[in-house]
């Protein structure tokens, strides 16, 4: 599954775009300069994700690349 198709396959589950997740994550203190906190790990942000939009790893992955910078 390519990249778009994941952070595609999130908003229809959740109705959250990526620019609401980025949002969400600043607004928890993750995000520093518009990107994820060099301190932050990936399984933090996926123990958030699946805990309050019951997202599975590989699309938590997803959105931990995505507020990293990923763009593709």
């Amino acid at each position: 599954m390519s990249f778009q198709s994941y952070l595609k396959n999130i908003h229809e589950k959740t109705g959250q775009s990526p620019d609401d997740f980025k949002k969400l994550a600043n607004q928890k203190g993750l995000m520093e300069n518009g990107l994820l906190k060099p301190t932050v790990k990936a399984g933090e942000i996926v123990e958030w994700l699946k805990r309050d939009y019951e997202l599975g790893h590989g699309h938590s992955m997803a959105i931990y690349a995505l507020l990293k910078g990923k763009k593709e």
